[in-house]
């Protein structure tokens, strides 16, 4: 049906008898207009019902009846014979998303957030944040030096000066926080401009930092009420002291990539028992070189991720190990496995043991995966796989010209102290086990004797470069085979420090335990290892697989399981 021809006059053009003529409405217009009725004790006023469902300033129509009353002017002007502003049509068409008419909590910072994370400010949606003086105080305290820690709290008090800039002397109604470009943050930053007085108990001196940020959440709280005022402190024994209070407290939760380790992302999944039955009459399937690939549309497609492995293991049955190469809409493809686990395709002499190892394996020798995440408890295989195959890429296959291995310097007890020699021979404690697995791999050539050991061990010695993170910055390492050991000890900001150091033909592996976190501030949901896995699962030059089963010794095992 063709659209009707546009009107030759604006509505608000028309004669007056006009007004009386009875309107050709919408059941949806009368329905609005009822609700309008209904919410409202005035009459409408008396205006053609298009100027009445049209708000100039927010674009739509479901705006109350009583908003209109400050703005007469507009009214008049549009029956006056003056031209008017002509509206664009996008804002008729789209309207604005109303914000919200107030912040629903007041967030009260602690000190610690601000150091652990100093674009904290901005993570609070349309939420308030206070700051207490003292909290400013030990931002200065902190700032000296060049630890991570002082470089948050200069970072933190650059951000206080950019937003103070923008509001000028004038501080004690609250800064806005998206006037630094930070529009995701609604909200406003009060700071303590007056003394507040405060009831603890006599139990807490008055002179501590903790107590007395404590003290400025309980006379908030009695200040604002029934406002909800919440302490934000990343130190469990200021939260416990706060809810011993009676004050609400949360942790900064902002940082956690995952709030539980389960829901980590594994790299595999078992397809269910009824696979064959449900897609066995849809697969499509063919034969490139020594791979088969699998066309495959069903409920489970959906569910899975670009170099994500599925197996299907069942009795009677042809079992299935394949990694998904191609999803497009509601189409997946699947590419079959070579099985490292046989001898023939042996890397560096090495084989594996079980069907996570060889999902590994596969990831660390394809050339087309730029980046490989490997995670496991003790003894899974992780440094033993890594180094075999970059050994067997670097010298019989020339892909990359080196292997260059880092870690983070995190000890389990207490530091011995500084090391002497070379960055080289300053991280030889910390490569244990690189020493250890080296020792394997070079017992696998039996044949060549005693000096040809020797020799290929010096050959292997001089294509592995041992670096330290501390000087990793501004680096670029072309065609390079990057392994990055312990890597659950790093936070997100070093991984990608140490991820965006990879140039044209790199590859990088970071390998971990996230049972095994010895820095004292990260957890496992905070750790730089899973956030490294989250962002890159589904990107098609990254892999990811959690090795499940030890193959290290018997002993190792049961430890590991019952200790």
């Amino acid at each position: 049906m063709p659209l009707p021809p546009a009107p030759n006059k604006r509505a608000a053009m028309l004669p007056p008898e006009a007004y009386d003529a009875p309107a050709r409405t919408s059941h949806k217009t009368a329905r609005k207009t009822a609700a309008l009725l209904a919410a409202s004790d005035s009459p409408l006023p008396e205006r053609p019902q298009a100027l009445d469902e049209f708000d100039p300033r927010t674009g739509g129509g479901d705006a109350h009846p009583s908003a209109y009353a400050g703005d007469l002017e507009t009214y008049v002007e549009a029956e006056s014979p003056q031209p008017r502003k002509r509206l664009p049509t996008q804002v008729a068409a789209k309207p604005k998303k109303a914000k919200p008419t107030g912040p629903s909590k007041l967030f009260v910072l602690d000190t610690n957030v601000l150091m652990h994370d100093p674009m904290s400010l901005f993570r609070f949606e349309e939420h308030d944040i206070f700051l207490p003086m003292i909290v400013l105080e030990e931002l200065d305290g902190h700032k000296k030096g060049t630890t991570e820690v002082a470089r948050n709290a200069r970072q933190v008090s650059r951000s206080l000066d950019a937003l103070a800039g923008h509001h000028g002397s004038d501080i004690s109604q609250g800064l806005k926080l998206d006037t630094t470009g930070h529009r995701e943050a609604g909200g406003c930053l009060f700071f303590q401009t007056n003394p507040l007085d405060s009831k603890l108990p006599a139990s807490l001196p008055p002179g501590k930092a903790d107590n007395q940020i404590l003290g400025v959440v309980a006379a908030l709280r009695e200040k604002f009420a029934p406002r909800e005022v919440v302490l934000v402190s990343k130190d469990i024994n200021m939260r416990v002291k706060a809810r011993a209070l009676g004050l609400d407290t949360e942790d900064y939760r902002n940082d956690k990539t995952l709030d539980d380790l389960d829901l980590m992302y594994s790299g595999a999944l078992a397809l269910p028992p009824d696979f064959w039955a449900k897609h066995g009459k849809t697969v499509e399937s063919w034969q490139s070189g020594q791979h088969t690939f699998y066309r495959i549309t069903g409920p489970i497609v959906p569910s899975l991720l670009i170099n994500q492995f599925v197996y299907f293991e069942a009795p009677g049955e042809p079992s299935l190990y394949a990694r998904v190469t191609e999803i497009r809409g509601k189409t997946a493809v699947l590419k079959t496995l070579k099985d490292y686990g046989h001898l023939k395709n042996a890397v560096w002499g090495v084989t594996t043991r079980n069907r996570e190892q060889n999902f590994a394996m596969n990831l660390l020798m394809d050339p087309e995966i730029d980046f490989v995440t490997l995670s496991g408890t003790a003894g899974t295989g992780k440094t033993l796989l890594a180094l075999a195959a970059g050994l067997t890429q670097v010298l019989d296959d020339r892909r990359y010209t080196e292997i260059i291995m880092t870690r983070a310097t995190v000890s389990v007890g207490e530091d011995i102290g500084f090391l002497p020699g070379t960055e080289e021979e300053k991280m030889g404690p910390w490569m244990g086990a690189l020493d250890d697995n080296l020792e394997v791999l070079g017992k696998t050539d039996s044949g060549a004797g005693e000096w040809g050991r020797a020799a290929t061990n010096e050959l292997i010695r001089s294509r592995i470069k041992i670096k330290s993170m501390n000087f990793m910055r501004g680096r670029t390492f072309l065609n390079k085979y990057v392994i990055i050991d312990e890597a659950q000890n790093l936070t997100p900001k070093q991984m990608k420090t140490l991820i965006t150091r990879a140039g044209p033909g790199t590859k990088i592996i970071c390998m971990g335990n996230l049972a095994q976190i010895d820095t004292p501030y990260l957890t496992e949901g905070s750790s730089g290892l899973t956030f490294a896995v989250d962002k890159f699962k589904g990107w098609p030059h990254s892999g990811h697989i959690t090795l499940a089963r030890g193959e290290r010794s018997r002993l190792a095992d049961f430890a590991s399981d019952v200790l």
